[in-house]
């Protein structure tokens, strides 16, 4: 039924003209987004034609003989457009499944799209990773997420921590300018953790350059000095915080809490999801309760990430 090709740059207008459409996918399935990296790994995604119709597409990346969805986003997976049925997806995978073992891969690891950012429901997929891909889950991480419309109160620490930022007269801004957060950024993460943040600040300033409707900055200013930051990823469901970040002084003052207020309840009440993110440590066994603690204090609540594995 499937013709499956491999990507190939001159594959990009029709690739990205299918993310567009496709009701489980995001920005960061575009090629300008996923190249931006493209030295770090093999790209192997895949496109699924039945005759001259693009009917789904897999982002993917290759390590020996392991087929990984792609290891460059936080989550892949089959990207499908409204017109994929569950019957479809079923054999899809049956003859991906053929198609791998061909190509001498010997182990797939699969990330799917997590539903609070499916525009449709669209978990077609998790069927044939059960049935056919006799798939387990590896790894299971925490995430947290806050029904936007659902208005559930802060806190009571966060509202008073809202209310000293408010008090002290810290100011929330947006702006093109990532230079001064990157560096607290920097210095946070290098203090605490001892590593760098996941993009350079000449990475997320390109990417800033080629979304700028997606990836926005937000600072926090105490006397026009930035004592806190955040990076967010805006989706059409989901409003997501890349990098938070503040300086001692942002911290004292609930400099954070402001932006969270400012950034949800000002900027962007009409979004249903605002996505913390994960708050597991190491393979996803450990859960930061601290950092859980937090999130759900701006009332936030638990959904899962998971990681799938087959052997062919």
């Amino acid at each position: 039924m499937f013709e499956i090709r491999r990507y190939t740059p001159a594959d990009q207008p029709l690739w990205d003209q299918y993310v567009a459409k496709a009701r489980n996918a995001t920005f960061m399935f575009h090629r300008n987004y996923m190249d931006y990296h493209s030295d770090r790994f093999e790209d192997h995604s895949l496109l699924f034609f039945v005759g001259n119709h693009l009917h789904s597409i897999l982002p993917a990346n290759i390590v020996g003989t392991t087929l990984y969805s792609h290891q460059g986003l936080t989550f892949g997976g089959l990207l499908m457009d409204v017109d994929v049925t569950a019957a479809d997806v079923i054999i899809l995978f049956e003859e991906l499944n053929t198609y791998l073992r061909q190509q001498g891969i010997k182990k797939v690891v699969y990330k799917p799209v997590p539903w609070d950012y499916h525009q449709l429901a669209s978990e077609e997929d998790l069927y044939p990773l059960f049935w056919v891909c006799k798939a387990r889950i590896t790894t299971r991480d925490v995430g947290t997420v806050i029904f936007n419309q659902q208005n559930l109160r802060w806190r009571k620490d966060r509202r008073r921590r809202l209310r000293r930022a408010q008090e002290a007269g810290i100011e929330v801004i947006r702006t093109d300018d990532f230079a001064p957060f990157w560096k607290v950024l920097e210095d946070n993460l290098m203090e605490r953790h001892q590593v760098h943040p996941v993009h350079t600040l000449e990475e997320i300033q390109l990417l800033h350059q080629r979304f700028p409707d997606n990836i926005l900055q937000y600072n926090a200013l105490l006397n026009g000095e930035v004592v806190a930051g955040m990076t967010f990823y805006l989706t059409k469901q989901v409003l997501h915080g890349q990098y938070c970040s503040s300086n001692a002084i942002g911290k004292e003052y609930g400099a954070v809490d402001a932006i969270h207020h400012h950034v949800i309840h000002h900027d962007f009440p009409h979004i249903p999801y605002v996505d913390f993110g994960r708050s597991t440590e190491g393979d996803g066994s450990i859960l930061n309760e601290g950092l859980v603690a937090q999130k759900e204090g701006f009332g936030g609540r638990t959904i899962c990430y998971d990681t799938y594995e087959w052997e062919l």
